[in-house]
């Protein structure tokens, strides 16, 4: 009896972590093409940051996402990608990073539930925590430094063999030069 209440007590106090069954979604499904190819879909967590969900989803759906690299890949640590104004394949990619989307910058949803784990997706932002955009972030690793700091508002439940195929960068800070892997398309499933 003991040994079972050990055991329930550890698997509610385990976080949620990438791979684990689908949640109420809604699941963003992106395509990926160049060195790494094939599906990701991430569950989205509207309950943990329902205002970046919220973005993401209206982005995707008016297809903003399409066609944007990952613009910064760092082995060990996360896959960046989401510059819907700089990271388009086939354009000027010297600028890759440094922009976001029309829409305006979301506030921080930090959240003491969840840790930077491998699979797990967050927002990236400029200095001030409530500057995250459109860009956003797939950990290869754990980055629990990272907890606190950054909204997380998904997780990798599909795909997570090709987030580990997307290519490295070779530049500085993991900037990759082109031709760089890219979001071919990027759907919403409701």
């Amino acid at each position: 009896m003991l040994r079972r209440l050990v055991v329930a007590l550890t698997l509610a106090a385990t976080p949620l972590l990438a791979q684990d069954s689908d949640g109420p979604g809604p699941n963003l499904v992106i395509e990926i093409a160049g060195q790494a190819n094939g599906t990701v879909v991430i569950d989205l967590l509207p309950d943990v940051a329902p205002k970046h969900v919220a973005q993401v989803v209206a982005l995707a759906k008016e297809g903003a996402y399409d066609n944007v690299v990952f613009h910064r890949v760092i082995d060990g640590f996360m896959a960046q990608t989401g510059d819907v104004q700089y990271g388009k394949a086939g354009g000027d990619l010297s600028m890759a990073g440094m922009g976001g989307s029309a829409m305006p910058d979301i506030p921080a949803e930090f959240t003491n539930a969840l840790s930077f784990q491998r699979g797990m997706v967050g927002m990236a932002r400029a200095q001030d925590p409530n500057s995250a955009n459109s860009q956003f972030f797939i950990m290869f690793d754990d980055g629990s430094f990272l907890d606190g700091q950054y909204t997380i508002f998904g997780r990798v439940i599909s795909g997570m063999e090709v987030v580990d195929a997307i290519k490295r960068g070779e530049g500085r800070n993991g900037e990759v030069t082109a031709p760089a892997d890219v979001m071919v398309k990027v759907t919403v499933q409701e």
